[in-house]
C-alpha cells in the first residue's frame, strides 16, 4: 500500500475521504470480498493510480466493514465509484466498468500525463531557451495525441528557434476548423520570422550558388550560415548535397560539420534521426 492508495478505516476515513480532497481528488471504490464486478474493477482502479503517481488518492472502503460510511454515500450496490473534490463527490459510477470509460470520467479532474512537460517547456520558454523547450514540447504532442493547443505551443518554439519548414509543415496539417485566432498569430509570426531569417550574406551566397550551382564550397558556406540562422533543415539538405557528389568533400570537414549540426539538435530530435539516416545511406 502506499500514500495514494489507501485502506479506509474509522480512524482515517474523514481525513483521507474529506480533508485530502481539498488538495487531489479523491476516487472512493466502495467494494466488498462477496462481489465479482469488484474484483475485476479495483485492479483497473490500482493500476491508474499507480500511473498517476498521487496526482489522485484511490481510497478502497470495505461496504461490509464501513456499512456507515456507505449508507453515507448513499451506496446501494457494489462496486460503486465516487469522485470527492473539495469534500464532495462531483462524479461516479455503479457497477464495472472498461478502462477508456474510468480514464475518460478521471480525465476530467486529473491534470494529464504530459503536463508536467509543457510546464517545464513553458519554463524554459519564459527564460528565452527555446532551443531546450523543444524536446519536451515535442513529447508532450506525441504524448496527447497531437493535441491542437499542444501542437500550438511546439510550432511556437520551432519558429523561435528559426525552424520554420518545420513549423510550417504542421501548421499546414491543421484543419480548417481549427484554424483559430491562435493559428493566425502563429502564421503571422512564422511570415515575420521567415522574412527577418535571410541575412545579406545568405542572400549573397544564394545569388552566387545560383550563378555557379556545382560551386560546393559556396553550398558548404551558404549552409553553415543556414545553421547559424537557424535554418537547420536547409543547412542539412545542403550538406548532404554536397556528399552526395564528393563524400571526401574538403578533406572531411563538410561531414564534420553535418555531424557538428544534427548533433546541435539534441538526442532524439526526428529532423536530427533524419538525417542521420540519410548521412548513414551514403556512408555505407
Amino acid at each position: 500500500m502506499s500514500d495514494y492508495i489507501v485502506n479506509i478505516n474509522e480512524s482515517n476515513a474523514a481525513a483521507v475521504l474529506i480533508d485530502e480532497s481539498h488538495n487531489r481528488p479523491v476516487v472512493v471504490d466502495f467494494w466488498a470480498d462477496w462481489c465479482q464486478p469488484c474484483k475485476t474493477l479495483m485492479p483497473l482502479l490500482e493500476k491508474i493510480a499507480n500511473e498517476y503517481q498521487g496526482a489522485f488518492v484511490l481510497a478502497k472502503v470495505n461496504a461490509d466493514e464501513m456499512g456507515m460510511i456507505a449508507q453515507q454515500f448513499g451506496v446501494r450496490s457494489l462496486p460503486t465509484v465516487f469522485v470527492m473534490k473539495d469534500g464532495q463527490p462531483v462524479d461516479g459510477f455503479a457497477g464495472a466498468q472498461p478502462e477508456t470509460a474510468i480514464r475518460e470520467m478521471l480525465g476530467k479532474y486529473l491534470p494529464k500525463p504530459w503536463d508536467a512537460l509543457i510546464e517545464q517547456a513553458q519554463e524554459l520558454m519564459a527564460a528565452g531557451d527555446f532551443n531546450a523547450a523543444l524536446a519536451p514540447l515535442r513529447q508532450a504532442r506525441e504524448d496527447s495525441g497531437e493535441q491542437l493547443e499542444v501542437t500550438f505551443l511546439y510550432v511556437r518554439a520551432l519558429i523561435e528557434c528559426l525552424r520554420l519548414d518545420e513549423a510550417q509543415v504542421l501548421l499546414d496539417g491543421v484543419r480548417m476548423a481549427d484554424q483559430d485566432a491562435s493559428y493566425e498569430q502563429l502564421r503571422a509570426l512564422l511570415e515575420i520570422k521567415r522574412q527577418a531569417a535571410k541575412s545579406p550574406e545568405i542572400e549573397a551566397l544564394e545569388q552566387q550558388l545560383a550563378t555557379d550551382p556545382e560551386n560546393l564550397d559556396i553550398r558548404q558556406q551558404l549552409a553553415v550560415q543556414y545553421t547559424n540562422a537557424g535554418m537547420f533543415r536547409d543547412a542539412l539538405e545542403n550538406l548532404v548535397s554536397i556528399l552526395r557528389k564528393d563524400v571526401n568533400h574538403a578533406d572531411g570537414a563538410t561531414r564534420k560539420v553535418l555531424l557538428d549540426t544534427i548533433a546541435s539538435l539534441g538526442k532524439g530530435d526526428p529532423l536530427a534521426a533524419e538525417y542521420q539516416r540519410k548521412l548513414y545511406s551514403l556512408l555505407y
